[in-house]
């Protein structure tokens, strides 16, 4: 970032409120004299700044100063169209409408130099998101009484069950063209991660009665039980076990086209471990614990005997 850039970003900084020259050379990645520097630039070119010591204190904008209509470098048009163009990628969005007129807006206001330098790039540059064609019309509703951290009763559809259950949302995201609501669930007694598309009828409640606190932990409540997992992987297995966001950092390779994975595992997702190693086939094997290469052992002699049956 040169200079003139830099000061315009402190200035903009400055807009949202008080900022220490520790936290501006943090964010900008320069030393806190550069920032001091700049600061005696702005002054001198005529921005009236003010300073205030002590804990709580630093740089600010005196009252009633406003910068310019926003100006972009193709750099950062760059960067705001491609984060907006990610979002259309998905069915469904807490900003059906607003994710098209505003990158209708952006592109609008664009100097036509800085537009056919973008332009070209963005056609090459993507974010992969499967399309799915689940829709989620409970997503700003959900969203907003996490905002306001409220519990919720809804009614969810899983693999297993159709039931109502009462959570306090903790945090909405979206990964792999779903919409997730990482919640404290009362009935499993710990926080999950469910799929919003599967939520229906929701309706705001009082918290439990007592035993929840912290975000929806109970007070007291030990350490779920682990269970140790120990696989060896292929390159294709560890491709795929590696997109997991719980157990993807813990591979290593041990060898030629070689890899472990080694990680503790709730024993409340047992399910979900048989699961995947029987879904990774030959791609993978399980080393330990015996009772895992087992379940996945059972699983897939029940599958091969379904095939043999129709071919006697």
């Amino acid at each position: 970032m040169n200079r003139m850039d830099r000061l315009m970003a402190i200035l903009i900084a400055l807009q949202q409120g008080n900022q220490t020259a520790a936290g501006l050379a943090a964010k900008l990645e320069v030393s806190r004299r550069t920032i001091l520097r700049d600061m005696q630039a702005l002054s001198e070119m005529g921005i009236p700044l003010a300073a205030v010591s002590g804990p709580q204190g630093g740089y600010y904008l005196m009252e009633g100063y406003q910068l310019p209509p926003l100006q972009l470098n193709s750099r950062e048009a760059l960067c705001l169209l491609f984060a907006l163009e990610g979002l259309t990628r998905y069915a469904d969005t807490p900003f059906n409408s607003e994710r098209w007129t505003v990158l209708d807006k952006i592109k609008a206001i664009l100097p036509r130099e800085t537009a056919e330098t973008v332009h070209p790039m963005l056609d090459r540059l993507e974010v992969e998101v499967p399309k799915r064609k689940y829709t989620v019309p409970h997503l700003n509703e959900l969203l907003d009484y996490a905002s306001r951290n409220q519990w919720v009763s809804v009614f969810y559809q899983s693999m297993n069950h159709r039931r109502r259950l009462l959570i306090h949302p903790l945090r909405i995201y979206a990964a792999n063209g779903f919409w997730y609501c990482d919640a404290y669930s009362q009935a499993h007694g710990e926080q999950r991660i469910f799929r919003i598309d599967r939520m229906s009828e929701l309706r705001p409640e009082d918290p439990p009665e007592a035993g929840v606190s912290d975000g929806g932990r109970h007070q007291g409540k030990s350490d779920p039980q682990t269970v140790h997992i120990r696989a060896k992987l292929t390159y294709r297995g560890m491709l795929q076990v590696e997109r997991d966001e719980h157990v993807g950092e813990r591979i290593r390779a041990i060898g030629n086209e070689e890899w472990l994975a080694d990680f503790h595992l709730p024993v409340s997702e047992w399910h979900w471990a048989v699961q995947l190693f029987y879904s990774l086939g030959t791609e993978a094997e399980v080393l330990e614990p015996e009772a895992l290469r087992r379940e996945v052992c059972t699983k897939a002699a029940r599958l091969l005997a379904a095939y043999e049956s129709d071919h006697t």
